[in-house]
């Protein structure tokens, strides 16, 4: 079975994050999206709501799976037999992160870091913008999956 992690905060989930993960799912037989809990990391929403989010957005979906985890995302995998973590690239600079991002992994485990870009239409958006988005007053829904409701 070829399984994925889809690693990150999900601080909320962004179209760009979905783009990813739509177009993941056709490559894997499951995809398990890990909310990573930092707790050192001020986030806008809670873990319960980044959960709910991405449950419900995803709920049809039997090739995907939603869960948390804490420490190093190789750990997880291992833990979770997953031979593939799965990376999202908006731009030039996300691609010298990742990389070296990747380059660690490999030298930690075997597991193959596999790198979608996302689609021209959703490469600008990111979690930070959505925050900045909220904090504002902005119209955020635009940038986000109908799920992620802000009161």
């Amino acid at each position: 079975m070829r399984r994925a992690i889809f690693p990150g905060s999900f601080d909320p989930l962004t179209l760009g994050h979905h783009d990813i993960i739509t177009r993941g799912i056709t490559l894997f037989d499951e995809l398990i999206i890990a909310v990573g809990i930092n707790a050192d990391k001020k986030y806008m929403f809670s873990l319960e709501q980044r959960l709910e989010f991405i449950t419900n957005e995803f709920r049809n979906e039997p090739k995907i799976k939603v869960l948390t985890y804490e420490g190093l995302t190789v750990d997880f995998c291992e833990k979770m037999n997953a031979g593939f973590i799965l990376r999202g690239l908006r731009n030039p600079a996300d691609f010298e992160f990742e990389k070296a991002i990747a380059h660690t992994n490999r030298k930690l485990s075997d597991i193959e870091t596999v790198f979608l870009l996302t689609s021209s239409g959703k490469s600008f958006i990111s979690s930070s913008i959505v925050r900045d988005v909220i904090r504002n007053g902005g119209n955020y829904s635009i940038l986000v999956p109908e799920t992620v409701k802000v009161l």
